[in-house]
């Protein structure tokens, strides 16, 4: 059978996927009971492959990666796949059958804004943000690794706006194929061009894949493939339908669907897409971590539930992923795996389901999990406050690393009192070496800076721990909200 990507909406921005790196192997390969499931979502866990909360053994899947037979080793932490299989009666274990994966974007990087945390690859805006997760192969695993003329695969979702929020950034071979989703745009059927974004696309020697017809339309939403730019338009060499009538996942019958991504159209709470998918709710939906008024335009959620005879997602529960502005790295203090939590710089960090677990260590545990951590251990924790004014840490994203001596919170400022402020519960003590910036990334004076902080600005503190939950700060920063 042959695969199709998960589109939904021609004019919608709908949900992209990426394969990188790593991965694992699978587990005891038992037949899982419950009900048949379409689960698509970003990989936070091996040990099989987690997805959504539900952790589905993947010994008899069958993985397509970019179109092409793969393996789980094929794919990493922070790539976005679907899954095909059933889930069992407890909702937290299943089995796979289909493991699908493509990318989002993949090409040459031609811009670059470190301030703003954004980059643009064939054409396509990229945001970075606490969700991204770096390869290593990426100098210092971040954004400031890379270089104009990097070519990169990207994973992530499509924004309302046609960006990619990414979700994961590796670095591939200069040359590798260029592969863009999206929507045409400006079609000449004369010439034989069009534009995804930013990106001119010269289709005069491509070959047309499931398109009604034959023939590409203004609003189709494609995959375009090629290898060569000439007078900066992409040669393509292959251009493939991905809109609705391409969308297999209209056949899997009563099969619950799980749907991460970002609401890429909202009239209501009883009309939005995500990415993509249309879905409505009912006086009967649950919702998780926030309620129906927090939903609108370009916020991640995972929904979950049957389609409808129209093919919407009718949904019996919403869970909000709110953004991680609060980031902590140094050592465990203690780790609980039983009840699922830690505690960094005297915080308590809860751990879950939908939590993105990764170890970056020399250990490189490939099936990481919060049993792996010891006191001691060196982590970054990014999350949010919950439950609110609770203190507390939800984590959206752990990584263990190499043991540093530097620690470092960033956090809403708590409180002010020169030379001193306290960010999320940490003191941060400000001495006459301390290197201060402001939002623009600024140097100003430590007069300057406590003149312009106030209560809930997001401030970033790295120096060392000298006691419990104080930090002797080399460098206090003014940050934006997703930094």
């Amino acid at each position: 059978m042959k695969i199709k990507y998960l589109g939904f909406s021609a004019a919608a921005a709908l949900a992209v996927f990426l394969t990188g790196c790593g991965g694992g192997g699978g587990g005891s390969g038992a037949t899982a009971s419950g009900s048949s499931v379409v689960s698509t979502g970003v990989i936070t866990g091996f040990g099989s492959v987690y997805v959504n909360g539900v952790r589905f053994e993947t010994t008899r899947a069958v993985f397509l990666v970019d179109d092409a037979p793969g393996s789980q080793d094929d794919l990493a932490v922070g790539d976005v796949v679907k899954i095909r299989g059933r889930v069992n009666d407890d909702g937290r274990t299943g089995t796979a059958t289909e493991v699908i994966g493509d990318d989002a974007v993949e090409g040459p990087v031609t811009a670059l804004n470190l301030l703003a945390g954004t980059l643009v690859v064939a054409g396509q805006s990229v945001v970075t943000d606490a969700d991204t997760s770096f390869d290593d192969n990426i100098p210092g695993s971040s954004l400031a690794g890379l270089v104009i003329g990097d070519f990169v695969e990207v994973a992530g979702f499509l924004d309302a706006a046609g960006a990619v929020r990414a979700t994961r950034i590796e670095k591939k071979a200069a040359g590798s194929i260029v592969e863009v989703h999206g929507v045409v745009a400006d079609l000449d059927t004369v010439n034989r061009r069009f534009r995804i974004n930013a990106l001119n696309i010269d289709y005069g020697a491509a070959v047309l894949d499931d398109f009604p017809g034959g023939q590409i339309t203004a609003g189709d939403f494609v995959e375009a493939k090629g290898s060569t730019f000439v007078g900066g338009a992409l040669q393509a060499t292959k251009i493939e339908f991905e809109g609705p009538d391409a969308d297999d996942d209209n056949d899997d019958g009563d099969a619950k669907r799980e749907i991460e991504g970002l609401i890429t159209r909202f009239v209501s709470v009883t009309d939005f897409d995500v990415a993509g998918r249309p879905v409505t709710t009912t006086l009967t939906t649950v919702y998780e971590n926030g309620t129906a008024a927090d939903l609108g335009l370009n916020l991640k959620v995972e929904v979950e539930g049957p389609l409808d005879a129209a093919g919407v997602l009718v949904a019996r529960k919403v869970s909000i992923r709110r953004a991680a502005n609060v980031r902590l790295t140094s050592l465990v203090d203690s780790v609980d795996a039983a009840s699922g939590t830690l505690i960094v710089l005297g915080i308590t960090v809860k751990v879950d389901a939908l939590t993105r677990l990764e170890d970056k260590s020399d250990a490189d545990v490939e099936s990481f999990a919060l049993a792996d951590l010891r006191a001691g251990d060196y982590v970054e924790v990014r999350g949010a406050e919950f439950p609110a004014a609770s203190g507390q840490l939800l984590a959206r994203r752990l990584e263990r690393e190499d043991n540093d001596d530097e620690s470092s919170v960033q956090g809403p400022v708590t409180a002010v009192a020169a030379p001193d402020l306290e960010i999320f519960g940490v003191t941060v003590q400000t001495v006459a070496g301390t290197e201060f910036e402001d939002w623009s990334e600024d140097s100003v004076s430590a007069a300057t800076f406590f003149s312009i902080v106030t209560l809930g600005d997001l401030v970033k503190a790295k120096g060392n721990l000298i006691a419990d939950q104080v930090i002797r700060a080399e460098e206090v920063e003014l940050e934006g909200e997703d930094d």
